[in-house]
């Protein structure tokens, strides 16, 4: 195999944010706290790796709740979930430990109070996402799906002018920004939350690649094929111009997407680990990377506290 002479910028920020360190933490916690098997609603987070070391450790992740067995521990995933879950879970005698990311909590709340102000809620997102599926069900009514201008354009209502809309956190303020617009030129009277609360991370993360990809060849981003934040860097990538590739396992890498002396963009999704991260890293070096840059980025402090049933 050829060795290149090639350079490794390194996003930042990247990888866990903190709704996903708080949702495997609880797990880890719970695990400690109550012994082996916990039971997990849906992936705790969307990382294959991440999965792997918490089975190991005796998680167990279900695709609902019956298969659970009655009075068992149970930790909703952080994507959050609908009502008529946490109903079911009360009616079998589940001992609940809700990790859901208080963004998500947050993005549930306004929709509920713009539901009680007499609104239809518009839901930016993707259709089956388990967090669109949560939040939808913690709406009481109408509840429009959509995740494009087109879909707006298409949109017929009851009342135009009752009318709001909430978005996915893992959508950044670019991804939503055109069909904000869009709804806004048609419905003026809607409402919404401000910018500012869409999820810091996914945005963060994205400001980061797209200001790395301008002194790129070439970009990774280390993440599962079922991480909406993660394809939406790559994506990201590939609008700037740039061959971008999703990698979930070093051993994804092919030497072929590299030329002799290219630069390789470095960035993770945000429920993917710093050790994957360095993982695939290391396989670059093997392929000829000889130095390694950090860039500079966003610096984030934030940290949510655990459930009480864990503090």
């Amino acid at each position: 195999m050829a060795q290149f002479d090639m350079e490794v910028l390194l996003a930042q920020p990247r990888g866990f944010c903190a709704g996903v360190d708080r949702a495997i933490e609880i797990v880890k916690r719970a695990l400690e706290t109550y012994g082996s098997p916990v039971y997990v609603l849906h992936e705790i987070v969307h990382n294959r790796h991440v999965l792997e070391e918490l089975s190991a450790r005796g998680a167990r992740f279900v695709a609902a709740l019956d298969e659970v067995p009655e009075g068992a521990v149970t930790i909703f995933s952080a994507h959050g979930v609908a009502e008529s879950v946490v109903r079911t879970a009360e009616e079998r005698k589940l001992f609940v430990i809700d990790a859901t990311c208080p963004l998500v909590t947050k993005v549930h709340m306004q929709a509920q109070a713009y539901r009680r102000d007499g609104r239809e809620i518009v839901l930016i997102g993707h259709p089956g996402h388990p967090e669109v599926e949560g939040t939808r069900g913690r709406i009481d009514g109408k509840v429009y799906v959509l995740s494009t201008v087109e879909e707006v354009e298409r949109l017929a209502v009851d009342d135009p002018t009752k009318l709001a809309y909430v978005t996915q956190t893992t959508l950044s303020v670019d991804d939503t920004r055109e069909v904000i617009d869009a709804l806004v030129r048609r419905f003026p009277k809607i409402k919404g939350p401000d910018l500012k609360d869409i999820c810091y991370a996914t945005q963060n993360r994205q400001n980061a690649v797209r200001e790395m990809s301008e002194s790129i060849d070439v970009l990774l981003v280390v993440g599962s094929p079922n991480s909406s934040n993660s394809n939406r860097l790559r994506e990201l990538g590939s609008r700037k111009g740039k061959p971008a590739y999703l990698v979930d396992d070093p051993r994804d890498i092919d030497p072929a997407w590299f030329g002799q002396s290219s630069r390789i963009g470095v960035t993770a999704g945000a429920s993917a680990p710093e050790s994957l991260v360095q993982k695939v890293i290391a396989r670059l070096r093997e392929l000829g990377v000889a130095t390694v840059t950090e860039l500079e980025g966003e610096p984030e402090n934030v940290v949510f506290s655990l459930p009480a049933e864990l503090r």
